[in-house]
């Protein structure tokens, strides 16, 4: 039996806490790579520790930890924590005065160590080394969080299983006392902390594994029979671990735990089989790590951040005796940053940097992994940038033009610049990893190596920078506007670098005539959506609000040529990736004037990242979003903590969604579920008592009911449900429409043509589509009349789902005619208003609730707005913004 609630991952799987399989983010897990030592991270200006030898690593990292603790217990100041020498024995690097000892001393393996020799951290939050004053432009960092809530970790009592069986495995939160189901011995499988006898193999599996082994999958493949686990899983540890895969699993067995959907009582079953009387609860690499799958899972979980005390709460729950050692070991390895984030009055405005205040602020440690931390802080940096660096508007077309003329004489002068390094392969890695969600074959469209002496990728042709627009002209258009909410928007655009709007679905006209507008000013606009729906309705407001300017009499500039003809609308991966929009100018920045990012909500931090570094300075970006759907599939809330820093121009639309779906929705933003008139069906109950009959309900709603009274076929009505598991939850449902709509043996990997199904191309992405065929390339697919091929691989590997049933995180961003919402009873723990809110924003003219979670559907609507998330965006945009201040003053 499935658990009954799991948490919403738009990948295709659920959340950590409430699922079995948490797919592992691009590159998570994996190790370090061989020969990189812990000096600072290179893209972040996160700076980790070397570890200089045994001792000094470990008398460094106690004289941290315990930093640490007395900076949370209040016996000591965080400005003495990161601006006095560590309150203990000199680690090994350092000379008897503590100073950080030369590059290439002995113990010395990368930059100095903060205090204690760990990652160190500067009043603002940037991890630096050894107290110095970080580089310009570097910002603060983050990392992954808990994801019950900011002091819980996911996983820290383990993710449930598929067959509802106790999670705790050998060294389980239970396991300790020896009490309760979790302590409780379990066929093939560790019998608790103090049994150290062999496991399932013993001295056997030792024996087999004491000679060489074979690179890349044969050498996994041996190493993980050895110990009991699954030989399908070499190709997952290779691609997580790298070619001497079986080496690292026979030198630390707990590192199974980077392969995606390895729990630790599998991975401690897995090491007591390889290791026998030497396997325990207390062993260093099993804290290792745990620490990293800690951090991992509660960055799934949404987290971008994670306090000291929740990582060693979680810890203890996993049966390491001692937490504080091996989160001592994980700091001074440098394998976890920390971080201070200041605890000011959410109302009080940013300090200036240098402000200095006659009592000390009050502050909490945190901690994270680089790749996140490194993510949050370009965001921070870049958005910053934006918002900055705008030169103010013209008043007058004179003064335009006098403008004009200076920069043309500027740019004849200044001498040409090759574009940044790297360009091209990141557009290439972009390309792989989000090809599908513009419903685009990758093989298809990847372009043939280009000569020596052809123009750099995605800079042919290319518009060059039109002239500047007068705030006059901007006015006409903002006059013009069909409303006065899009009057606003363009008015806040035309004078700021960086706007967030907001409001619900009818006001996506907005941001759409703020398009039109800027075209018919000469400038290159576009906007960018997640999913292939998002782009095709964007384009058609786009459309029709050009068609209002039109009408308007307003006198429209010409487009540059070579901008003359681009689309109005794209998706966010084909324009990273160059295959959608107008490419990139000389210098690697992409060709536009204005971006506008609709369906904000849902961008998660690296593409954030991503993104904002391929805006130029000038460039205006507008994030236009619902704040009431849910939020990104991994780490960070961005558009909530832009709000929230209410560091830039801020729109709020007026425009009402309409209709009892628009009316319904409205009220469940504001906390109240009530009915609503429906005089046509828009919106119907439907009331269940069980699992087994809201299974039952969706299918005849989806089959007969709504196409027979509504007039939606089949192939138009989306189900949405709370998760994956249970028995009304997307696999059930799926198993149960496909039995019903388009029964077959699933000969292709389990799916059979005329399948509607979903495809996750990259964690927190969902494309819809519908099987056509197969070959020896893989399964091929209809996504909004673009062929894509999943290869085999991907398809055995989970990206591939069915998809009559989604998610509500994997349906967000999309709508369809027709979409019935199942809820039943087991549902509760997993609801939200957000959730409610997004789940029933998804269908155009109907919408069918299949509701059989009572008073719990009414409880999550009035009292759990969202399930919260620990991030620093905020705090690193007022850092930002105090600095720039500084700066300027």
């Amino acid at each position: 039996m499935e658990h009954p609630v799991n948490t919403d991952h738009p990948t295709g799987a659920p959340a950590p806490a409430e699922a079995p399989e948490p797919p592992a983010p691009a590159g998570a897990g994996g190790p370090r790579p061989e020969g990189d030592d812990a000096g600072p991270a290179s893209a972040g200006g996160a700076a980790g520790a070397g570890a200089g030898g045994a001792a000094g690593s470990k008398a460094s990292a106690a004289a941290l930890a315990a930093a640490v603790r007395a900076v949370e217990s209040g016996e000591r100041s965080a400005a003495s924590f990161f601006n006095e020498a560590p309150r203990g024995p000199a680690p090994t690097g350092r000379d008897a005065a503590g100073r950080a000892a030369a590059p290439g001393a002995s113990g010395a393996s990368g930059a100095p160590a903060g205090p204690g020799g760990g990652a160190g951290a500067a009043p603002g939050g940037r991890p630096v080394a050894s107290g110095g004053t970080p580089p310009a432009g570097q910002g603060p960092g983050t990392a992954a969080a808990s994801a019950a809530g900011p002091g819980a970790v996911p996983g820290a009592s383990g993710p449930a299983r598929a067959d509802g069986g106790p999670t705790g495995g050998a060294y389980g939160p239970d396991a300790a006392s020896g009490g309760g189901q979790q302590g409780a011995a379990r066929p093939g499988g560790p019998q608790g902390p103090g049994t150290q006898g062999p496991g399932p193999h013993g001295a056997g599996a030792r024996a087999a594994l004491s000679g060489s082994l074979a690179p890349g999958i044969d050498g996994a493949r041996q190493v993980l029979a050895a110990g009991g686990a699954p030989e399908a899983l070499a190709d997952k540890a290779v691609r997580a671990l790298g070619e001497q895969a079986g080496e690292t699993l026979r030198e630390d067995p707990w590192r199974l735990l980077a392969v995606a959907g390895v729990r630790p009582e599998q991975a401690d079953t897995f090491a007591r089989a390889l290791l026998g009387p030497e396997c325990g609860p207390g062993d260093e690499r099993r804290g290792q790590a745990l620490i990293g799958w800690l951090l991992e899972q509660a960055a799934l979980a949404g987290h971008s951040a994670l306090e000291a005390s929740a990582l060693r709460a979680a810890l203890a729950a996993r049966a390491v005796p001692d937490p504080d050692e091996a989160l001592q070991t994980a700091i001074a390895e440098g394998e976890v940053l920390v971080f201070q984030d200041a605890l000011d009055d959410p109302s009080a405005p940013p300090r200036p940097a240098d402000a200095e205040d006659d009592e000390e602020r009050p502050v909490r440690l945190l901690f994270g992994l680089d790749r996140f931390a490194m993510a949050e802080e370009s965001v921070a940096d870049g958005l910053s940038r934006l918002l900055n660096t705008f030169e103010p508007v013209p008043e007058t077309d004179a003064e335009a033009e006098a403008n004009a003329s200076t920069s043309a004489s500027a740019d004849a002068e200044a001498p040409t610049e090759a574009g940044p390094e790297g360009t091209e392969e990141v557009d290439a890695e972009v390309d792989v990893d989000l090809a599908a969600e513009a419903g685009t074959d990758t093989d298809a469209t990847a372009p043939d190596t280009a000569p020596t002496d052809a123009p750099a990728p995605g800079t042919a042709d290319i518009a060059p920078r039109p002239p500047r627009v007068s705030a006059a002209r901007w006015e006409a258009v903002a006059a013009a506007a069909p409303s006065s909410s899009a009057g606003e928007l363009i008015r806040a655009a035309a004078h700021s670098g960086l706007v967030a709007h907001t409001g619900g679905e009818a006001a996506r006209a907005e941001p759409a005539a703020l398009i039109a507008a800027t075209r018919a000013l000469g400038l290159r606009a576009v906007g960018a959506t997640h999913t292939a729906d998002g782009r095709r309705r964007l384009a058609d407001l786009v459309a029709e609000a050009t068609a209002q300017y039109d009408a308007s009499g307003v006198p429209a500039a010409p487009a540059p040529a070579a901008a003359a003809g681009q689309p109005a609308a794209v998706t966010l991966g084909g324009l990273l990736a160059g295959r959608e929009g107008p490419g990139r100018d000389a210098d690697g920045s992409l060709a536009l004037d204005l971006l506008v990012v609709l369906d904000a909500p849902q961008l998660d931090l690296e593409t954030a990242a991503l993104l904002i570094e391929s805006l130029a300075d000038g460039t205006r970006l507008v994030l236009s979003g619902d704040p009431g759907v849910l939020w990104s599939a991994g780490p960070g809330r961005l558009f909530a903590d832009l709000l929230a820093a209410r560091c830039c121009p801020q729109v709020a639309s007026r425009t009402p969604d309409f209709g009892p779906i628009g009316e319904l929705v409205s009220g469940i933003g504001i906390g109240e579920l009530s009915e609503v008139e429906a005089p046509e069906k828009e919106v119907v109950m439907v009331p269940v008592r069980d699992a087994g009959e809201a299974v039952h309900r969706t299918v005849q709603l989806v089959a007969d009911s709504v196409p027979r009274a509504i007039g939606v076929p089949t192939a138009e009505t989306q189900v949405i449900t709370v998760g994956h598991g249970g028995a009304a939850g997307t696999r059930a449902l799926n198993a149960v429409l496909k039995e019903r709509l388009n029964p077959g043996p699933g000969k292709f990997g389990g799916f059979d043509p005329g399948d509607r199904v979903a495809y996750s191309p990259a964690p927190g992405r969902t494309v819809p589509g519908q099987v056509t065929g197969a070959d020896a390339d893989g399964l091929h697919l209809d996504c909004g009349g673009a062929p894509v091929v999943v290869p085999r691989d991907e398809v055995a590997g989970g990206a591939l789902r069915h998809g009559w049933a989604l998610t509500a995180h994997q349906a967000a961003g999309m709508r369809w005619p027709a979409a019935v919402v199942v809820v039943p009873g087991d549902a509760a723990p997993g609801l939200t208003r957000s959730w409610v809110y997004t789940a029933f924003g998804r269908g155009e003219r109907h919408l069918s609730v299949v509701q059989g979670a009572d008073q719990a559907l009414l409880r999550a609507v009035a009292e759990i707005p969202a399930k919260d998330r620990t991030t620093r965006l905020r705090t690193l945009l007022n850092l930002q913004q105090a600095q720039w201040q500084a700066d300027a003053s």
